[in-house]
């Protein structure tokens, strides 16, 4: 197949490719037999400052697929490793993405062009390297209601159809998807190196991550043990973020989980409906692994593997080592409940603290567990609450003597804080979502899409969710929990 002659340049900076090299493979992906645009996010084109006025829609269409060797991009496959479900494995590394290379934004922030979908790379394990409709515009719809919830993540940049079927479990229409990450770096690539007994490499990727984003810490003594504080920081307001609006991964292996601090590979993810601790969304976790509740500690445990790799630069004696990287890994329980609790305060409409308000908070999830509440339906309607109106609220419960105690404990609490009325449910409503991608809306959508080629409901869902807490007339079905005879939801990997 000829290569279209596309003349775009987007000032490609290969910081990766030119520091790190044996850390990823030179690759370039399959040229898609006929590609085309499903969407382009303009927005976070503008703000990359990539200059497509010249390209017409079937060049976008092209470049995003894969195939097309741009002028200054280095596509490459980066190699990581990964605890997956627990258990280790030594090699996976970019079996279907590829990193085009880095972009400088408006701003001077860098960051990661990247494809997944794009065909085979040599880390592919026997798989195929595609993607499908459905899950690339899954991860599309997912990451942009993060990014618009204000919760770190990667960002969807362009969806392309390949024109090509492509096998699951029936012929799907192929897609790839253009993402967007301040790094694709993962617990899981410094874990390789690690494996390999390579510190040298450890060491090359721990002074290039720290440059990239904690340059703080350079020329730092302790600077590796402090790039584990750094990345426990980050981890713990990215999960506390996660659990004040429902979010469920699916899938926290080590090599899902960035060193930046970025929410990463929406595969079986969703948020929740009715509020259980023990939600699983995600068909391959038959043990609860990644449990909704037990997201915060699973990152703990991905974060320890990340001190393991780093044990040897952090200090020579790995008994010292240890005890250093134990005493960070012990402060991510603390600042993780620091940041919730921050969270929780401002879901509740609270300006002050008190040595209470944990309690309060916890005593809300128990009133909610098992009572069918509707997580997200439930802290928007408190703002209500507050000017008496307690029967939406309340109707949410099976039962609500439970709530209704708790309620009691709330109002008093508000009567303490310093915050008028109408400032507190300014404030409620500005961090409790009325409309999240719940669970039916997002496989309407996708179902349309991948069954139909029918865009409409995507773009819809689209639009609603990039404004998720604003109130707006005619979207009432979207802020509606799942008719009863939607069943039990579950997710597939996917991309």
């Amino acid at each position: 197949m000829t290569q279209p002659n596309i003349n775009a340049d987007f000032n490609f900076n290969n910081s990766y490719a030119e520091q790190l090299e044996g850390f990823y493979v030179p690759f370039v992906g399959d040229q898609a037999p006929n590609p085309e645009l499903l969407r382009l996010n303009h927005a976070l084109v503008e703000s990359l400052g990539l200059d497509i006025k010249d390209l017409s829609v079937d060049d976008i269409a092209a470049i995003f697929s894969g195939g097309i060797e741009l002028k200054g991009s280095r596509p490459l496959a980066q190699v990581y490793a990964g605890h997956q479900f627990g258990g280790f494995s030594p090699r996976l590394g970019d079996g279907r993405a590829l990193l085009l290379g880095e972009v400088i934004d408006k701003n001077g922030e860098r960051f990661d062009i990247h494809l997944k979908g794009s065909g085979r790379t040599p880390y592919s394990r026997g798989g195929d390297g595609k993607a499908v409709v459905g899950p690339v515009l899954r991860e599309y719809i997912l990451g942009e209601a993060m990014f618009a919830l204000n919760v770190p993540t990667t960002r969807a940049l362009a969806a392309i159809s390949t024109g090509e079927q492509v096998f699951r479990e029936g012929m799907s229409p192929g897609a790839v998807l253009a993402r967007v990450a301040s790094s694709h770096i993962r617990v899981g690539t410094f874990e390789y190196f690690a494996s390999q007994n390579e510190t040298g490499k450890v060491k090359q990727l721990a002074d290039y991550t720290i440059q990239r984003h904690f340059s703080e810490l350079q020329g730092s003594k302790d600077c590796y043990l402090m790039l584990v504080r750094a990345v426990c920081k980050r981890q713990a307001e990215l999960l506390a973020r996660w659990m004040c609006v429902g979010f469920v991964h699916g899938v926290m292996n080590t090599d899902n989980m960035t060193i930046s601090g970025e929410t990463i590979d929406y595969g079986p993810c969703a948020f929740i409906d009715t509020y259980d601790s023990r939600a699983v969304f995600s068909s391959i976790d038959h043990q609860g692994r990644y449990a909704y509740g037990s997201q915060p500690q699973i990152a703990q445990w991905n974060l320890a593997r990340l001190a393991e790799s780093l044990l040897p630069l952090i200090n020579e004696d790995s008994e010292e080592a240890v005890k250093l990287a134990t005493a960070e890994l012990n402060t991510f329980s603390e600042q993780y409940q620091s940041s919730w609790l921050a969270g929780m305060r401002a879901k509740l409409g609270l300006a002050s603290e008190e040595k209470d308000d944990l309690n309060l908070v916890i005593d809300l999830h128990k009133a909610m567990q098992g009572e069918n509440v509707d997580f997200t339906l439930l802290f928007r309607g408190l703002s209500s609450a507050i000017d008496g109106e307690t029967s939406t609220v309340r109707s949410l419960f099976d039962k609500p003597d439970s709530f209704d105690q708790w309620f009691v404990s709330w109002s008093e609490r508000l009567s303490r804080d310093s915050l008028k009325n109408c400032e507190r449910i300014h404030l409620m409503n500005s961090v409790n979502p009325i409309y999240i991608p719940r669970n039916h809306k997002v496989e309407e959508a996708l179902n349309a899409a991948e069954k139909d080629s029918n865009f409409a409901p995507f773009e819809r869902l689209m639009s609603v969710l990039s404004k998720p807490f604003e109130q707006r007339e005619g979207l009432e079905e979207y802020a509606l929990p799942a008719p009863k005879d939607f069943g039990p939801y579950k997710t597939f990997c996917g991309t």
